[in-house]
């Protein structure tokens, strides 16, 4: 009776272990939000996922948030040595970096190429750029007589706002819509969005390898 109690109907040739949590490292240059949206979307199970460390542009908003959320941050003013962002990505094993506000353009570091991800509030390519951020897209977008907005999540790569689109939601522009309330529309999009677009990508990441004994994918520490 006890064999049979312990045995299973799955072969356990077939059973799989659970991938583990993708460890995260989030880039930061504003208030916040997104980290913030991200790390609750990480507490009630929507993403599978840990934040291991919070880079910052500068003293922010949101480097006292990450702090108050008992997240590890490090604020790197101008990271420009891509050897430099790879070393600290090592020391604290992470998978994916992602950027959440931030305004800098990231080199990215070798191995990452396809696991960093970035949301802006446009439906790229349109609105995106250098200098693109916050009230400034809305605006652009509101006096290029646009009826139809949203928040894109994409690959990073070597520009602005740049690479390979993973997902895209899309909102209305209305009538005397000010930069501000097309702004909340929009970010209301961004907090579904980002853990969606990012959650599916972790699946399949952890679809093609990842396992709870896995080496950093940096290969900076054994």
């Amino acid at each position: 009776m006890t064999r049979h109690a312990e045995s299973s109907h799955v072969p356990s040739s077939g059973r799989r272990r659970a991938a583990r949590p993708a460890r995260l490292c989030v880039f930061i240059s504003g208030a916040g939000r997104t980290l913030i949206n991200l790390h609750e979307a990480i507490e009630i199970g929507d993403l599978d996922a840990t934040i291991e460390l919070v880079v910052a542009s500068g003293p922010c908003p949101g480097v006292e948030r990450a702090r108050s959320a008992g997240l590890r941050v490090v604020i790197e003013d101008a990271p420009s040595d891509p050897s430099r962002i790879k070393n600290l990505l090592g020391q604290h094993r992470i998978d994916w970096i992602v950027l959440a506000g931030y305004r800098r353009l990231l080199p990215i570091p070798p191995g990452f190429e396809c696991r960093t991800v970035n949301i802006h509030p446009a439906l790229l390519p349109d609105f995106g750029g250098h200098g693109m951020y916050g009230r400034r897209v809305h605006q652009a977008v509101i006096d290029a007589g646009r009826v139809v907005s949203g928040c894109t999540v994409h690959h990073c790569d070597d520009q602005y706002d740049h690479g390979k689109v993973v997902l895209q939601l899309t909102c209305p522009v209305l009538p005397g819509d000010t930069p501000d309330t097309l702004a909340d529309r929009v970010y209301a999009l961004e907090c579904r969005a980002y853990p969606l677009a990012l959650q599916g990508l972790i699946t399949a990441w952890q679809a093609r390898g990842a396992s709870p004994a896995g080496p950093p994918p940096t290969g900076s520490l054994p």
